[in-house]
């Protein structure tokens, strides 16, 4: 196939075009051919590359452990182990992260329950929970 501008990269990886100079700043996306006019040339792996960025990003991992999953994507010599230890963990911190929202919705909820949501905001239960 022939080389794509940024727009039809953007437009195939279903990302803003913004993105894409984003992640050639992070280092994330190799620096692009540019022709004489100034325009960025993409191969076809370079959709691939941004979809499993992004696939990655929505999976819950920051950039910094894209680019090390990326590193290890491109290594044949490196072992799956490492992989396998990176998303362990990613679930280790989204299990954290779950244990500290169902925590904040149960003191949520028992604020909620104490507050009649009547009278003057001076005896509010949340308020006087949130002023200590």
């Amino acid at each position: 196939m022939s080389p794509l501008k940024s727009g039809d990269l953007a437009q195939q990886a279903k990302v803003n075009p913004e993105t894409l100079r984003y992640y050639e700043r992070e280092g994330l996306l190799p620096e692009p051919v540019r022709t004489e006019s100034g325009y960025r040339l993409y191969a076809d792996a370079d959709v691939k590359r941004v979809r499993f960025i992004k696939r990655a990003q929505e999976l819950g991992f920051s950039l910094k452990e894209v680019k090390e999953l990326l590193a290890l994507k491109v290594d044949a010599n490196q072992s799956a182990s490492q992989v396998k230890r990176l998303a362990e963990q990613k679930l280790a911190d989204i299990e954290a992260k779950i244990q500290s929202l169902q925590a904040m919705k149960n003191t949520l909820n028992k604020l909620a329950e104490a507050c009649s949501g009547k009278g003057s905001v001076n005896h509010c239960p949340i308020l006087n929970c949130l002023d200590k």
